[in-house]
């Protein structure tokens, strides 16, 4: 009889043991010359070498589906028992599978032509209304590299510009009044890793999110960055955050040239950048717009309410 360890290395063990190690139960049935003991990211296994190297193979298949799918249940594991493994319909415009399976994929032309021009150049502007999924396809995007081991890491940065409220005012140390700002990219990367898995890349920084102000001096290499809300910098500081781009990254800006939270006597760095960098090769620029919106029903209505409200507003201070 031998030991053998096989480590869960892509696989979320949550999701690979089940519901109360209902998997690992069932993987017992199938096996009941084999013992198992389950624990972390290890299943030791003991028994003849025969055995455990059939086992080995077919839990290699197990691993490679619940990491490509995020989910794994007993009806997969006695699909593939059966020698003819689950069926999967790819979807149309699929970028990855998140938590429990669910798909996430581009919804509209314009997130399309984000996953397009993503796949061509190292640095892309996601411009357009709230809603319209500039940032959720942009981390979908940073998570399918990660998976696809296209990088090592993931940077996910915002500035932290008030929107009618005072940083200083809210409760709480630094880290506490700055989670505020960056929970729209903590919610996006919950619906596509799960939660153990999540907390354990962001505990070893392969998922780092930060302030814009915590870009300076650093050159981030290997990894997919974002900035998000990027109508909110200034000259200066994109200007310092795209010049962070090192060997082997990638980066995604995104932007509502419409929510500009600057005081009125500073210019955005967003519209400056575009207008600066607009004509070098290996840089994209997408516009999203109203049709792309995807959230309630109601926030399309609500942004052409305020785009009419503007248009009147404009015409009226040249009259």
């Amino acid at each position: 009889m031998i030991e053998k360890v096989i480590l869960l290395e892509q696989a979320d063990p949550v999701i690979f043991y089940g519901v109360n190690n209902s998997n690992i139960l069932l993987l017992k049935a199938l096996y009941p010359k084999l013992r198992f003991a389950a624990r972390g990211r290890a299943i030791k296994v003991y028994g003849d070498e025969a055995d455990i190297d059939m086992f080995s193979a077919f839990a290699d298949k197990l691993m490679r589906y619940c990491a490509d799918y995020n989910k794994l249940n007993e009806e997969v594991i006695l699909d593939f028992w059966n020698g003819e493994g689950p069926v999967e319909h790819k979807q149309d415009s699929l970028i990855i599978y998140g938590v429990n399976g669910k798909p996430i994929t581009a919804r509209t032309e314009n997130q399309k032509a984000l996953v397009d021009a993503f796949r061509t150049n190292d640095l892309c502007f996601a411009l357009g209304p709230a809603g319209s999924g500039k940032t959720y396809v942009a981390i979908a995007l940073a998570v399918r590299a990660l998976k696809n081991r296209e990088i090592r890491k993931i940077i996910l940065s915002r500035p932290a510009v008030e929107a009618g409220e005072k940083l200083g005012f809210l409760p709480g140390e630094m880290k506490d009044k700055l989670d505020p700002y960056l929970q729209p990219l903590y919610d996006a990367l919950e619906d596509m890793i799960p939660a153990a898995k999540l907390k354990e890349l962001m505990e070893t920084n392969v998922i780092q999110i930060a302030p814009l102000a915590y870009m300076r001096g650093r050159t981030l290499s290997d990894a997919v960055i974002i900035l998000d809300e990027a109508q909110n910098t200034t000259g200066p500081q994109i200007k310092m955050f795209l010049t962070r781009l090192g060997l082997g990254a990638r980066m995604i800006v995104t932007g509502d040239m419409s929510q500009i939270d600057l005081p009125q006597n500073v210019q955005s760095g967003l519209v400056q950048a575009q207008r600066i960098l607009r004509d070098i090769p290996g840089i994209a620029t997408i516009e999203f717009d109203k049709r792309d919106i995807v959230r309630h029903r109601l926030v399309q209505k609500i942004v052409d309410a305020y785009d009419k409200y503007e248009t009147k507003k404009k015409d009226k201070n040249k009259a």
